[in-house]
């Protein structure tokens, strides 16, 4: 018999201090929706450094694909294939593509990388394409479900904008979780352990307590308040300049 869970969550984006220096926009986007009571959905994307609109490009890559989640679970129940998910995969790169051209430059200028969590009733489906990362608690231990992605060198990096076609992962798994975290590469290195590729439980157990502690649900405006001020904390900052975006969800 399903049961409907008490989706719960805190998240935010902050701009790095590099950005801050070179006086550009911050490059990260997030959007995390409970579409109906058997049905979450959370996506992180992160624009690349090197793009000129790849904030622009995150935020349209978020946008497009929670649309057509929430589209999808409106008329179906159950989990769409890897041919409907390639196919809105696609819409985004045309419409990365129509808003490179409106700007006169090209699609690569709008790239962005991707991680995408989505439950449905017993079910996980995971989305992943390059370094952004997505992690998950059951029986009280975290372990990574999408680890970080870069190619053959450590400079290399995969977006939704290349060619001729997406590096897109995709995970299937049961839900035995009761607690998820999705983050930009801007908290890699204090979130995950690189010699044992796993997640650190000194970061991510104190982090989602509260979270856990909560009676209500939905968005927890407070906790997601105090979690934008941790990501723009001086010890945080020291350690990594990049942009940072965390999405914290528990449903024990």
């Amino acid at each position: 018999m399903l049961v409907s869970r008490r989706w719960r969550w805190a998240a935010a984006s902050r701009i790095g201090t590099s950005h801050l220096r070179m006086g550009t926009r911050k490059q990260d986007a997030f959007c995390v929706r409970r579409i109906n009571p058997y049905t979450f959905c959370a996506v992180v994307s992160d624009g690349a450094g090197s793009a000129s609109y790849g904030g622009e490009g995150a935020s349209i890559l978020c946008r497009s694909l929670m649309t057509n989640f929430r589209t999808w679970f409106e008329g179906h129940d159950y989990l769409p294939d890897g041919e409907a998910i390639m196919c809105w995969i696609d819409q985004v790169r045309d419409r990365l593509s129509e808003a490179a051209s409106q700007r006169g430059v090209t699609r690569r200028q709008f790239a962005a990388t991707l991680v995408m969590l989505v439950v449905f009733k017993d079910r996980v489906l995971a989305l992943q394409i390059d370094d952004s990362a997505l992690v998950a608690r059951k029986e009280g231990v975290w372990d990574a479900v999408c680890w970080p992605e870069n190619g053959e060198f450590a400079s290399t990096t995969y977006f939704v904008t290349d060619d001729p076609e997406v590096r897109l992962h995709t995970f299937h798994l049961n839900l035995d979780y009761d607690a998820f975290a999705l983050f930009s590469d801007g908290l890699e290195s204090v979130a995950l352990e690189q010699a044992t590729k796993q997640p650190f439980a000194r970061f991510f157990d104190p982090m989602i307590r509260p979270i856990d502690q909560v009676e209500g649900e939905g968005r927890l405006v407070e906790l997601s308040g105090a979690l934008a001020r941790y990501l723009d904390s001086p010890a945080l900052c020291e350690r990594t300049d990049d942009d940072k975006t965390l999405v914290l969800v528990s449903c024990r």
